[in-house]
C-alpha cells in the first residue's frame, strides 16, 4: 500500500519514466538504467549517446518547472577556463578576480594548498597575474577540448516529454560531432605523510569590530573520494554534528571561547572537488592566539572520540533530513543538479546520490550495530590523518597596494615587450571589439517564445481567513504540502518609539536563539532541531500598493515549519517565545552580536549593490529610512558599534522593551499554508497560540480583496495598519561610502509610482529593457563590471545599478545615457517583447505550495488586482515607454538618490554635492 501512495504522489511523469527498458535506443541514446526514487517523488533515466559518449540524466517528476542544462568538467588551467566562461558571458574578466574579499581568499587558498597536486592548485577564478600570459591558441584549444559532447552530462528534470527533447539534442547538436577522448579525469590527490602549515596576508578589513583581532586560522582535513556516496553522505552528517549549532563541540569550543567572531570561512564539509575536505577554525582573533585555537581543535576532536555525541542530537539531525525531503521547493530541480554536480563529474553514480531514504536506513543501521560507529570515523578523519592543514591568515595594510603593484608591473613588462607593430594592431583589435558591442546581436537563430504564448490570466489561489483567539485574522491555504505544516505570523509595531527601531534587526536575530521559558538557549535549540524545520524572525517594511508614501511601518514577520505530528510542540515554542523569552545572558548576547556583525561585514562584497541601492533611495519615500536603518549600510555600521562595546547591557536591556511593543496580538495577523485534512487540527492549535498572547486592539484598514471585497477570499478580511507622513518631502541625497575595494558598487535610485499606477507596468517593462538593451552592453562588455542593470521595485523606486564596477562616475554618466537611450525610443517591437518575456518569466515564475497566498497576507495584494497588473504588463506599447521615460526618469522630472561604495575618488571628492561616509 505504501508503494502505491508513493508511485500515485509521484504523478504521470514518473509513470511513463518507469516504461523504458534498459538497452532500449532513442533517438541516438541508449538508456542505461531506470530507477524510482520513491522519497523524492522521482524517476531517474540514465541514458549515454551511441556517437559521442555524452552522458545524459533525467529526472521524471510531476514538477512543471522543467530544468535543462548541461555540465562540462574543467581542469588543469583555472586562468583559461576563466577567461572562457566570462567571453561567452560578454565579460572583462580581469576585473572579476580582482575582487577577492578576505573571505574569498581564505577559501581559495585553503583549497589551493590542501590539494596542491593538481588542479586545485591554481585560481578557479583566474590570476590577474596570469591572465595576461594566455593565448588565443590555448584557448581554442581548450575550447575544443572541454566544451565538447564527448566532456559533457545533459541533465532535464521535469514532467516533459523526454523523446521530443532526445530527438532535438541529437540532430540539432550531438549529430554533428564524433567522440573524442578529452582526458579531463581528475587524478587523486596523494596523501602526505605529515601535516602542513602556511601563513597568507590579506587586505584589513574596515569593518572588524577589533582593529587588533583580523587574524583567521583553521585547521582542515582531506576526506575520501565523494564518489563513496554513503561515506560522503557520514561525513557530512558528522561535519553537521561537529559545527551546528550551540549545542555542537566545535561551537562550544570555539565561538563559546570569545577568541573570535565567528567561524573561519569555509567552515565544515565540502564536497565540491574530487576528495572532500573538512575545515574548522575562527576568524576574528589576534595573531597570538592562533596556536590556541589549534590546540582547542585538537582538544575537542579528542573529547568527542571519547564522549561520541547524545541520541537526540543524531535524531534531531535525521528529523531535518526528513522535512528536507518533504519540503516543496519551487527550484527543486536546480537543487538537485547542484547537489550531483561534483559527484556525477567525477564518474561517481548520480543516481546512488539520490537515494537518501536508503541511506538514512543504512546510517541507523550503523549505529544500532556500533554505538561507536561516528566516533570511530572522527578518529580516523581527525586524530589519524595525517592530511591536515593549518591555515592562517592576517592582514597587511598594503596588501591591494602590493597587489596593484605587482599587476602594473606585469603590464609593463608586456606592454615594453611589444613592438610599435604588435602595439598598433592590438589597438586596431579594441577599436574593432567596441564596434562590434555596439552593434545590435542577431538573435535570429535562437529559439524564443512568443508574448502571444504566455498564459493571459493567472491561476487562482482559494483562501479562507477567520478571526481566532477573539479578533486575530488567520488566513489558511489549503495546498499539497506532503504533510508540512507551514505557519507566520506579522504584527506591525506602529508604537515603536523611533530610539529603538535601529535594534529590531538585532532583536530578530537573537530571540529565538537565547532560550525562552525553562528552556536555556541550548535546550530551545534542541527543540527547534527536534520539532520544527527552522523558525525565524526577521524585519519588514511592506510598501501600500497604491501610495508611494504609506507603508505598513516596523513590521516582524515570524516563521516556521513542522511535519504535522509537531504541530503542538512548534507552537508550544512560539508560545514560549512570545511569553516568556529569555534576555538576561550577556555573554550569549554578546556572542551572537559578533557573528551578526562579522556576517553583516563579510556580506557587503557580494551585496554591495544592494547596499547602494538602500541608501540612494533613502530620502525617496518614507519607508526608505526605515529601510536604510533595518538593512543598509546604517544598520552595518551600528552592529560594529554593538560589537565594540566593552559593556552591552544597555543594548541588552532594549530588548524587553522592543518585546512589550511586539511579542502580543497587537495588530497581529497569522498565515497558516498545509493539507486539507490537517487544517482543522491547525485551526485548534494556532488557536491554542493566540488565546495564550495579548488581548488585541481593534486594526484599522481591510485588505482589498477584489471588486466585490472578497472574491477568492472566503470568511473575514486581513488587516493593516498603514501609516502615512503628510509631512514627508522627498529629497536628492549623494553618498560614497570609502571602502578599501579595488572595485565600485554603484546606485541611482528614482522616485516614481506605485504597483497600482497604470504607469507601473510600463516602469516594469522599461526596467528590463534598458538592462538587456542598453546597459548590460555599457556598463558590463564596454565597462568591465560584473554586471549592472535597471529594476522596479513594488513600492515605486527604479533603481540603476552596477556590480563589481571598475568605474563609478563613468557609469553614473552611463545612466544618463541610458535614459536619453529610452527617451529616444530606439528600440524594436522586438526588443519589446524579450523584454515583455523576461517580465512574465519573474511574474509568472512558480509558486512553492509553502508561499501560495503570501502576496495577499504580507502585501494586501489580491488575484484580482495581480491581474489588472498582467493585463496593463500586456498592454505596454512603445508609446507608454517612451511616455513614462520623459514622465518619470528625466532628473528634472522626479526625485533621484545617489549611493557609490568603493574606493576613493578625487573627481567625487572635488563635487560638494557628495556626502563621504
Amino acid at each position: 500500500t505504501h508503494h502505491k501512495v508513493q508511485r500515485w504522489n509521484s504523478g504521470p511523469a514518473c509513470e511513463r519514466a518507469l516504461q523504458y527498458t534498459v538497452g532500449e535506443k532513442i533517438h541516438g541514446f541508449t538508456i542505461n538504467q531506470v530507477t524510482s526514487v520513491p522519497e523524492l517523488f522521482l524517476t531517474a533515466v540514465k541514458l549515454s549517446h551511441d556517437n559521442t559518449g555524452a552522458r545524459y540524466l533525467h529526472l521524471a517528476r510531476e514538477d512543471t518547472n522543467n530544468l535543462f542544462s548541461i555540465q562540462t568538467r574543467n581542469m588543469k588551467n583555472g586562468d583559461i577556463y576563466y577567461i572562457h566562461s566570462s567571453g561567452m558571458l560578454c565579460g572583462q574578466p580581469s576585473y572579476f578576480c580582482e575582487l577577492q574579499y578576505n573571505e574569498r581568499i581564505f577559501s581559495q587558498h585553503l583549497q589551493n594548498r590542501l590539494l596542491p597536486d593538481h588542479t586545485y592548485s591554481v585560481v578557479s577564478g583566474g590570476d590577474p597575474l596570469c591572465i595576461p600570459e594566455l593565448t588565443w591558441e590555448q584557448l581554442k584549444q581548450f575550447h575544443a577540448t572541454h566544451y565538447h559532447p564527448s566532456n559533457a552530462r545533459f541533465f532535464t528534470y521535469g514532467n516533459f516529454p523526454l523523446e521530443q527533447h532526445l530527438k532535438q539534442i541529437h540532430e540539432e547538436a550531438l549529430n554533428k560531432f564524433q567522440k573524442i577522448e578529452p582526458s579531463t579525469s581528475v587524478p587523486a590527490q596523494k596523501p602526505w605523510e605529515k601535516p602542513r602549515e602556511f601563513q597568507i596576508t590579506c587586505g584589513p578589513d574596515s569593518f572588524a569590530t577589533d582593529p587588533f583581532k583580523q587574524t583567521t586560522v583553521s585547521v582542515s582535513f582531506l576526506l575520501p573520494d565523494i564518489t563513496d556516496t554513503f561515506e560522503a553522505f557520514t561525513l557530512s552528517l558528522l561535519s553537521s554534528l561537529l559545527i551546528a549549532g550551540p549545542n555542537s563541540p566545535f561551537y562550544k569550543a570555539l565561538i563559546e571561547s570569545g577568541l573570535g567572531t565567528d567561524f573561519s570561512p569555509d567552515v565544515g564539509y565540502n564536497g565540491y572537488t574530487r576528495e572532500a575536505y573538512f575545515s574548522v577554525g575562527l576568524q576574528g582573533i589576534a595573531e597570538q592566539d592562533t596556536e590556541t585555537v589549534r590546540t582547542l581543535v585538537d582538544r575537542t576532536v579528542d573529547e568527542v572520540i571519547e564522549k561520541g555525541f547524545e541520541d537526540d542530537r543524531i535524531e534531531a539531525l535525521l528529523h531535518k533530513l526528513e522535512i528536507q525531503m518533504k519540503h516543496q521547493s519551487t527550484s527543486f530541480g536546480l537543487t538537485l543538479t547542484s547537489y550531483i554536480a561534483s559527484c556525477w563529474n567525477h564518474d561517481g553514480d548520480p543516481v546512488e546520490l539520490l537515494q537518501l531514504g536508503g541511506f538514512l536506513v543504512k546510517f541507523r543501521q550503523c549505529l544500532k550495530d556500533n554505538p561507536k560507529f561516528l566516533q570511530e570515523k572522527v578518529k580516523q578523519y581527525f586524530k589519524d590523518n595525517q592530511h591536515k592543514l593549518t591555515l592562517s591568515m592576517k592582514p597587511d595594510d598594503k596588501y591591494h597596494e602590493k597587489q596593484a603593484q605587482m599587476e602594473a608591473e606585469k603590464l609593463k613588462q608586456m606592454v615594453g615587450s611589444l613592438s610599435p607593430k604588435d602595439k598598433q594592431l592590438i589597438y586596431e583589435k579594441g577599436l574593432e571589439l567596441r564596434t562590434e558591442q555596439s552593434k545590435p546581436q542577431d538573435a535570429s537563430c535562437l529559439p524564443a517564445l512568443k508574448v502571444s504564448d504566455i498564459e493571459p490570466t493567472m491561476p487562482v489561489t482559494e483562501l479562507h481567513v477567520v478571526l481566532a483567539g477573539g479578533d486575530t485574522p488567520v488566513q489558511y491555504c489549503a495546498q499539497p504540502t506532503n504533510g508540512v505544516v507551514y505557519f507566520r505570523a506579522f504584527c506591525s509595531l506602529d508604537t515603536l518609539p523611533e530610539e529603538l527601531r535601529p535594534y529590531v534587526p538585532l532583536f530578530c536575530s537573537v530571540l529565538t536563539k537565547m532560550g525562552c521559558g525553562v528552556l536555556d538557549y541550548r535546550e530551545q535549540a534542541q527543540q527547534i532541531e527536534l520539532k520544527t524545520g527552522g523558525m525565524t524572525v526577521s524585519p519588514h517594511v511592506l510598501p501600500d500598493d497604491s501610495h508611494l508614501d504609506t507603508y505598513e511601518q516596523v513590521g516582524v514577520l515570524f516563521s516556521s515549519l513542522c511535519l504535522e505530528r509537531n504541530l503542538p510542540d512548534m507552537m508550544h515554542l512560539w508560545t514560549e517565545i512570545f511569553n516568556n523569552p529569555r534576555f538576561e545572558e550577556e555573554e550569549r548576547f554578546r556572542v551572537l552580536v559578533r557573528m551578526t556583525a562579522q556576517e553583516l561585514s563579510n556580506g557587503i562584497p557580494d551585496s554591495g549593490h544592494l547596499y547602494a541601492s538602500i541608501r540612494a533611495s533613502r530620502t525617496l519615500t518614507p519607508a526608505g529610512d526605515l529601510q536604510e536603518t533595518f538593512g543598509g549600510m546604517d544598520q552595518v555600521r551600528l552592529m560594529k558599534s554593538v560589537a565594540e562595546m566593552a559593556d552591552v547591557t544597555p543594548v541588552l536591556r532594549k530588548l524587553p522593551r522592543i518585546k512589550e511593543h511586539l511579542l502580543n496580538r497587537d495588530n497581529m495577523r497569522c498565515s497558516v499554508n498545509a493539507a486539507p485534512q490537517q487544517l482543522s487540527r491547525t485551526e485548534q492549535a494556532v488557536g491554542n497560540f493566540l488565546g495564550s498572547l495579548g488581548r488585541p486592539h481593534v486594526v484599522e484598514k481591510p485588505v482589498h480583496n477584489g471588486p466585490d471585497g472578497s472574491t477568492h477570499v472566503c470568511g473575514s478580511q486581513i488587516v493593516r495598519k498603514l501609516i502615512t507622513d503628510p509631512s514627508f518631502k522627498p529629497c536628492q541625497m549623494k553618498t560614497h561610502f570609502l571602502l578599501p575595494f579595488p572595485v565600485n558598487y554603484v546606485g541611482e535610485c528614482i522616485r516614481t509610482v506605485p504597483y497600482t499606477d497604470p504607469d507601473h507596468a510600463s516602469l516594469k517593462i522599461l526596467a528590463r529593457l534598458m538592462t538587456a538593451k542598453f546597459l548590460h552592453t555599457e556598463i558590463r562588455e564596454k565597462g568591465g563590471a560584473y554586471g549592472g542593470g535597471a529594476k522596479l521595485s513594488h513600492s515605486g523606486v527604479f533603481t540603476l545599478y552596477s556590480y563589481r564596477d571598475p568605474n563609478s562616475v563613468e557609469t553614473l554618466q552611463a545612466f544618463g545615457k541610458a535614459v536619453d537611450w529610452a527617451k529616444s525610443g530606439k528600440f524594436t517591437q522586438q526588443d519589446i517583447d524579450e523584454a515583455k518575456l523576461s517580465v512574465f518569466a519573474s511574474v509568472d515564475a512558480p509558486v512553492a505550495p509553502s508561499d501560495k497566498g503570501m502576496d495577499h497576507f504580507l502585501y494586501g495584494l489580491s488575484d484580482e488586482r495581480k491581474q489588472a497588473h498582467r493585463e496593463r504588463l500586456f498592454a505596454v506599447s512603445h508609446d507608454s515607454l517612451v511616455a513614462v521615460s520623459h514622465a518619470y526618469l528625466g532628473t528634472a522630472r522626479s526625485t533621484h538618490g545617489w549611493a557609490i561604495l568603493g574606493p576613493e575618488n578625487a573627481k567625487i571628492a572635488e563635487d560638494p554635492s557628495w556626502i563621504t561616509r
